[in-house]
């Protein structure tokens, strides 16, 4: 069983000659022809060589792995029960779904509450994120819930001030800040400003809690999607320069003469620009951690990505040792806006694998007394059912789970729709609902009676869009949580959902479906 697409995706724009037949290992076409102008990856990169590694195009697009792993969490099922209720008295009137409470709390002092249990675990500096932040944020704040300023934001904004190599001023990081924290409600949501290497050496955290006022931030050892650091497109010369002088990797040389020559005669359209790779040491974290907490940060949170198991063992003994309020883990596969796309598809530890260790661990530590953070898991999550099963994997201990790609696709369809009522091309499955917003979006009657008419008329649409699919992401947990009969997120047990094959239950230590009750079982059957 081949588990990896190979030489043709529409994620590098490439595909195949002959379509239906291609060899498993290799991806090539069975029979190459000379004369092929060079549909597939192979041929692409005999022109445009290195362009090929990444997915396009660049600034518009959000990519996930092809791969299909040997276990992923379709590979469960959630268990309901007609027997009682927890969290809610067992009565027919009162256990009803539109009654599970949703809200989660975290942080060493309780004092972060969101609505939902998930978060925007980091949206950094590429276009596409840029280009979405005002929906992304008034969304998120709207919604109640937890929204991560990703790496290189201040570096990768031209207006950013610089004093003695730290930074004094911004305009894209104080706007996004400002879009959360104005359209914030009753005390629900937190907006978390990430940091890697170059962030660090920038002093954006310092910035962020002094000057902005933010209480969270967020230490990133990596992401699910590559075990590098990030990467975007720069398509402006003056920029690239920029960039460089900043201190990234901008790669070709862009102040070298040859190459500035062999851009403006078109040989090439795009710098890339490159973060460095951390260097962990717990007497590093130990310091950061200290620096960040004197700074005035009110929360102190960790990424980690999909790393090897001793990778993932330092995250969260770090995170125990030094009282860490959030450890988010990302397994391998998750969604990025640029990521190299074979290392997306072949390197690091899937989720399902990846959360059932986080579990070891973090249940190892929890067995000693040790203290455990809140735990998010991440990577490819999308729907309620999918929620469901992460905050299962690693319960007792998960409180959300982490999702970026599906919040952008809902943004990004919800600004569309309002560019189309604007210039009245709806197509011709969004007419049918109407023809504004008030029309068009479910929840815009509630939106409107709740904020006002002047702001509801401001709202961008794509806030509305992800505010809307998260309100239906919502009422789908809480179905599925009435059925299992938990009526708030705490509650999911490990035992709330079952593996479908023996792998899956060897795996992730969850119990096959065959076995589940069975004592259970045996007993009514012999009562």
């Amino acid at each position: 069983m081949t588990l990896s697409r190979v030489n043709s995706s529409a994620a590098t724009l490439t595909k195949n000659r002959t379509e239906e037949s291609i060899v498993p290992a290799s991806g090539m076409c069975v029979t190459c022809v000379d004369g092929c102008v060079g549909m597939c990856e192979i041929g692409k990169s005999a022109y445009r060589g290195h362009e090929v590694i990444y997915p396009q195009p660049f600034g518009v697009i959000t990519t996930a792995a092809e791969k299909a792993y040997p276990v992923d969490y379709s590979h469960f099922n959630i268990m309901g029960t007609a027997v009682g209720a927890h969290g809610i008295p067992p009565d027919s009137d009162k256990a009803i779904f539109p009654a599970v409470d949703l809200t989660v709390v975290i942080g060493h002092d309780k004092g972060i509450k969101f609505r939902y249990p998930w978060i925007i675990p980091g949206i950094g500096s590429t276009n596409v994120a840029k280009n979405n932040w005002e929906g992304l944020a008034i969304g998120s704040a709207l919604a109640g819930t937890g929204l991560t300023i990703g790496e290189n934001v201040v570096g990768m904004d031209v207006e950013t001030e610089l004093k003695d190599g730290k930074v004094v001023n911004t305009a894209d990081l104080k706007n996004r800040v400002r879009l959360y924290t104005e359209h914030q409600r009753d005390g629900f949501g937190l907006i978390v400003v990430q940091a890697n290497v170059e962030d660090t050496r920038l002093g954006v955290q310092e910035y962020a809690i002094n000057t902005l006022g933010v209480q969270a931030v967020e230490l990133k050892w990596g992401q699910g999607a590559k075990d590098i650091g990030g990467e975007v497109k720069i398509r402006d010369l003056a920029k690239a320069q920029l960039l460089a002088d900043r201190g990234y990797i901008v790669l070709p040389d862009p102040h070298d003469p040859f190459v500035i020559k062999a851009y403006e005669h078109g040989a090439f359209k795009e710098f890339e620009r490159h973060s460095r790779v951390g260097m962990v040491s717990e007497e590093g974290f130990a310091q950061r951690v200290a620096e960040l907490r004197k700074a005035g940060a009110r929360y102190v949170f960790l990424k980690t990505g999909a790393y090897r198991p001793a990778d993932l063992a330092r995250a969260v003994k770090y995170a125990s040792k030094y009282k860490i309020d959030m450890l988010t883990v990302d397994g391998a596969g998750g969604g990025t806006g640029m990521s190299p796309w074979r290392m997306m598809n072949e390197w690091g530890v899937p989720p399902v694998e990846l959360h059932a260790l986080l579990h070891q661990y973090c249940q190892q530590l929890a067995d000693r007394g040790e203290y455990i953070p809140a735990i998010t898991v991440a990577g490819g999550f999308t729907f309620e059912d999918q929620i469901f099963k992460g905050l299962a994997m690693c319960a007792p201990f998960t409180r959300m789970v982490g999702m970026a790609r599906s919040p952008i696709a809902a943004a990004m369809v919800g600004k569309t729709i309002g560019r189309a009522i604007d210039e009245g091309q709806l197509p011709v499955y969004v007419e049918r609902f109407g023809t504004s917003k008030d029309e068009i979006f479910v929840t815009a009657a509630a939106l409107r009676q709740e904020l006002g008419n002047n702001e509801f008329d401001t709202l961008p649409t794509g806030a509305i869009g992800l505010y809307t699919y998260y309100e239906r992401l919502a009422q789908g947990l809480r179905q599925l949580m009435a059925g299992n009969r938990k009526f708030r997120p705490d509650l999911i047990a490990r035992d709330d959902i079952a593996a479908l094959t023996p792998d899956a239950a060897r795996i992730s230590g969850i119990t096959y479906v065959m076995d589940v009750d069975k004592m259970e079982a045996e007993k009514i059957l012999s009562a």
